[in-house]
């Protein structure tokens, strides 16, 4: 579980970082997942590297490289899929990776065959399937001819005010095209983070809507890539 720019601690909790401070966005899912017999581990990207607060919306270009999602986060969804694998309890050949907004888009770099961290990565050395919520997915369209090594599932939201979901509508489109194994969701009326499940934004019905959806489809990907 990859978090976003805002880190994955409560913002009324500032100065404890713990696991009882994940946000509950963040619990919410780690706990959906257990229930359903996975072992959920959420990774810190930002709190060993001094911003345990994360960072404001629309701070993009303001952010230091040594957070980067293309270069630096994919390194820690590898070391955390080696931890994983040392465990007893877990299915070696059979881990998915989630990420959320700047998560989202760190599981887009992760997922690519290239990637940092990996030689040849394939599903059977990386990631068996991913899920990105809200990305941005303006690095890949730039870059082109992207292809995944293993399937992908982008949720996201059609109200979105922070990255644009006609930029990954149009690039899932292309690289559909091209046979690349992405399925992509869009949600009508919802906002960015809408799988928050504080009353702020369940305040608000298609939100609601996309949450629900959300969790349904994710359970339903994991279990058909992921399953024995």
């Amino acid at each position: 579980m990859l978090h976003g720019r805002s880190g994955p601690y409560s913002s009324l909790r500032r100065g404890t970082y713990t696991a009882e401070t994940l946000t509950l966005r963040h619990k919410m899912w780690g706990n959906f997942w257990a229930e359903r017999g996975y072992l959920a581990l959420h990774v810190d990207s930002f709190g060993p590297r001094g911003f345990p607060d994360g960072f404001p919306k629309h701070s993009y270009s303001e952010r230091p490289s040594g957070v980067s999602e293309r270069f630096v986060r994919p390194l820690d969804a590898y070391g955390a899929l080696d931890y994983l694998r040392g465990r007893a309890d877990v299915i070696g050949g059979r881990i998915g990776v989630q990420g959320w907004s700047n998560g989202g888009m760190t599981v887009l770099s992760t997922m690519v065959q290239t990637a940092l961290g990996m030689k040849d990565a394939n599903a059977t050395s990386g990631f068996r399937a991913a899920i990105a919520l809200y990305p941005s997915c303006r690095t890949q369209v730039r870059e082109g001819n992207y292809s995944f090594y293993a399937p992908l599932l982008i949720l996201a939201a059609s109200d979105d005010d922070e990255v644009s979901p006609a930029v990954c509508q149009g690039f899932a489109a292309e690289a559909q095209a091209r046979g690349v194994a992405v399925e992509f969701v869009l949600y009508e009326g919802a906002h960015h983070s809408y799988d928050d499940p504080g009353k702020r934004k369940q305040s608000h019905e298609p939100n609601r809507y996309a949450m629900r959806h959300s969790l349904y489809r994710a359970e339903n990907f994991f279990r058909s890539h992921l399953k024995p």
